[in-house]
């Protein structure tokens, strides 16, 4: 994988600050606007438009297309999980919890929504009719970030403060899985193409792999200061990740081996990333743009 291609879409306003980005139903990518209080979508020409949430300053956060067939989101800042079809519709439901911090969000193995609560150290979960039930953590302030679906069939998901990947499984047992590297700081997590959960360690400059056993191990990045953030794993079989610190995407294989490419604009601050229905990595710049990396 010696050649990319990268190309920058600019949103209409640049202070919308996209965040997070999926691959949607309809062919096209959906992004949060964290700093605007809207959706956006972007089809895979590069055509953009946007929606606004009923709530203002609601700070959409992580974005996942969901079993029914709309896009769901967390609602940082309005403590509220949202719903948006393709055409545009949005459902709001608030958290019982007050001021939870709503932030990863994905689809269970049962089907319904399970999201982290950064504030008030808890999993939710929301099935597609709005039903919310909460999980307190164990460990106080671990500041629970990302969360994906391991090929276990269980919940897994980053402890960023208490620095510890973390498990729940399908009897709710929550078991820890403490880091090597003190104070690494784990963000994104996603499920690898191995069977192995793979995230990123942003205090650390590293990327992690845990085994569904629990086994841990770490690869550092090329360059200091990297942050990487996002991650997922791309149609080539590979894990790519945003690095906003350094202002790469990067991209590493199963065997730990890192390649990384720089972003035209300078200073773009990726976060999100995911695999396009084009074969293509697509990524949210919050400067403003829509960046997508197209392999070949």
């Amino acid at each position: 994988m010696e050649h990319v291609t990268i190309t920058e879409y600019p949103l209409p306003t640049q202070s919308t600050g996209p965040y997070s980005i999926v691959g949607g139903p309809d062919g096209a990518l959906w992004f949060t606007e964290i700093h605007a209080s809207r959706i956006g979508r972007i089809s895979v020409d590069g055509r953009t438009n946007s929606f606004p949430l009923p709530t203002p300053d609601a700070g959409p956060s992580i974005i996942v297309a969901g079993p029914d067939g709309a896009l769901w989101f967390t609602e940082n800042k309005a403590n509220r999980i949202g719903r948006i079809t393709t055409e545009g519709r949005v459902t709001e439901y608030a958290l019982p919890t007050p001021n939870a911090g709503p932030f990863g969000l994905a689809v269970g193995p049962d089907g319904a929504l399970w999201f982290t609560e950064m504030t008030a150290n808890q999993l939710g979960r929301i099935t597609l009719n709005g039903t919310v039930t909460e999980f307190p953590l164990p460990s106080p302030d671990a500041f629970p970030s990302f969360i994906t679906t391991g090929s276990d069939g269980a919940l897994w998901f980053t402890e960023n403060k208490a620095n510890r990947i973390s498990r729940m499984g399908p009897d709710g047992q929550i078991t820890g899985y403490a880091l090597p590297t003190p104070g690494a700081g784990p963000v994104g997590i996603t499920a690898g193409p191995d069977g192995a959960l793979w995230f990123v360690e942003i205090l650390a400059d590293r990327i992690g792999r845990v085994t569904t056993q629990g086994h841990i191990t770490e690869y550092p990045l090329p360059r200091s200061g990297a942050r990487p953030h996002a991650i997922t794993t791309g149609p080539d079989g590979a894990l790519w990740f945003t690095q906003w610190g350094s202002n790469h995407i990067g991209r590493m294989t199963t065997e730990g081996a890192v390649t990384e490419y720089a972003i035209p604009t300078a200073r773009a601050e990726p976060h999100g990333i995911a695999a396009g229905p084009d074969g293509a990595l697509w990524f949210a710049e919050e400067a403003g743009n829509i960046g997508r990396l197209a392999l070949r």
